[in-house]
């Protein structure tokens, strides 16, 4: 198909030949499981079970909690031994509510719900299916799946868009996804569809992976709605905004949803992810996550159940060649710093890196000499030196007008910066600010309409 051409983005190294060509390996059941109970947007999970109870695969342990929320599941059978705040980090570095558990070595699943079939469910029994196994957003964002999947009742959607592009450096968790369980995937897609009400689904691979891209068409067949493209390797690519108008030629509009323009965005591990939940009955409770990076003695790709710390995976690898430079989880563009490998792999980890410093060099930030390349790779179409400036000087309000908040906090500019200014910074610290000017508006607003319902309440009242 015919790709529309698309603003900005980066050439970046991809370093993803560390791992690119090993299969999946499974990693050994760990000792011990730490199981954050806040692993998605949304309110956290609220704990059913208590400390000493014997639970079994697959079993809910922690119920959502609101209307953005997500269940979390046992990952193996074994008993609760703590649930408590300071176990076992959180990767956002927050404390956070965990259930911790020892496995029992049986691996007994609980009984499981019937399968879905695809052809008599309605796409609300798909929707509620995929709510009850906890499935969320696999690329990163972790947002509950669920919500997405009933869009379809408010907007007109006419696609899906499913993102294999995978353009985060070093990573190869969904490369290895599609080419070793292509027919799996396609199979939640078409629940997707079906929940969503759509007849076309895209799949879109960057390419540079020939393997994933063969692997997922010959999956999809021909005539099925399920159309596989290319899209350019350029960062980043995997987002929302950019995948839709590479290959719709819709843009998104500014603090705008793709749903506006008819298009549902997820990631390749959410469709497989439905297809288990869908199909097999089963929740989410475990991930393929790339372990890389210079440092590791052999970097690879593991099948490993949430809570499992992320030492365990360094342990089947060999451990560490040296002292990282930098652990991170997630891609080196938009992963998050890590204190240490003692923190849990949670539904939304794809990767675990451990950098040397010639992965990472020192570079001194200098003045910004107006080049305009960060301008110029802006996927946003923002202003990212005149933003960091208005943010430098405390003006908070003058960033938001020229674009603060439609900042996807890529990276890109921080990339292609002469002067290696840490432009992200700035603006995450920018929405910072804005969200809490935006609390303080919403508690005025609150206390300002409480008081005039009270004040007309005592008017009434009065003699």
């Amino acid at each position: 198909m015919n790709i529309f051409g698309i603003r900005g983005g980066a050439k970046v190294s991809g370093r993803k030949e560390l791992t690119a060509e090993t299969p999946v390996e499974k990693l050994p059941m760990p000792r011990l499981l730490h199981v954050p109970l806040q692993q998605h947007v949304g309110s956290p999970a609220v704990p059913i079970v208590s400390v000493g109870s014997r639970v079994k695969k697959g079993q809910l342990i922690a119920e959502s909690k609101g209307a953005v929320s997500a269940p979390v599941h046992a990952p193996t059978s074994g008993f609760v031994t703590r649930i408590g705040n300071h176990l076992a980090p959180h990767p956002s570095g927050l404390p956070v509510l965990t259930l911790s558990m020892e496995p029992d070595g049986r691996d007994e699943w609980c009984k499981l719900p019937e399968p879905l079939e695809l052809e008599t469910a309605s796409p609300k029994e798909i929707a509620e299916r995929v709510s009850e196994a906890g499935v969320v957003g696999m690329g990163g964002a972790a947002f509950p799946s669920a919500v997405k999947l009933s869009m379809g009742d408010k907007y007109d959607l006419d696609s899906l868009i499913l993102n294999g592009a995978e353009c985060e450096p070093y990573l190869t968790c969904d490369d290895r996804l599609m080419r070793e369980r292509a027919d799996e995937t396609i199979i939640g897609t078409r629940y997707m569809m079906k929940a969503l009400g759509v007849s076309k689904a895209y799949i879109a691979i960057e390419d540079n992976k020939p393997a994933s891209f063969k692997s997922m068409q010959v999956a999809a067949g021909e005539n099925s709605g399920i159309e596989v493209v290319y899209v350019p390797a350029r960062y980043p690519m995997g987002s929302s905004a950019h995948l839709v108008q590479a290959i719709t030629g819709r843009e998104t509009p500014a603090s705008g949803r793709t749903a506006d323009l008819g298009v549902i965005v997820n990631n390749v591990a959410t469709a497989f992810a439905v297809y288990e939940a869908c199909k097999l009955g089963r929740p989410l409770i475990s991930r393929i996550v790339t372990l890389s990076g210079e440092a590791v003695k052999r970097p690879a790709n593991y099948e490993v159940l949430v809570g499992t710390p992320a030492s365990d995976l360094m342990k089947q690898s060999g451990g560490l060649i040296e002292e990282p430079k930098q652990l991170l989880m997630g891609g080196p563009m938009m992963g998050q710093p890590l204190p240490n490998l003692d923190i849990p792999i949670v539904k939304g980890t794809s990767g675990i890196l451990a950098l040397r410093g010639t992965e990472i060099p020192e570079q001194n930030i200098m003045p910004c000499i107006g080049c305009g390349s960060c301008v110029t790779v802006c996927p946003a179409g923002l202003l990212p030196m005149e933003m960091m400036n208005r943010l430098d000087h405390e003006d908070v309000d003058g960033a938001d007008e020229i674009g603060l908040r439609d900042c996807i906090s890529c990276g890109s500019c921080n990339y292609v910066c002469p002067s290696h200014i840490p432009l992200v910074q700035f603006f995450n610290y920018g929405k910072g600010r804005l969200k809490e000017q935006d609390t303080d508006k919403a508690r005025h607003v609150k206390i300002k309409v409480l008081t005039e319902a009270r004040e007309k309440r005592l008017e009434k009242r009065a003699p």
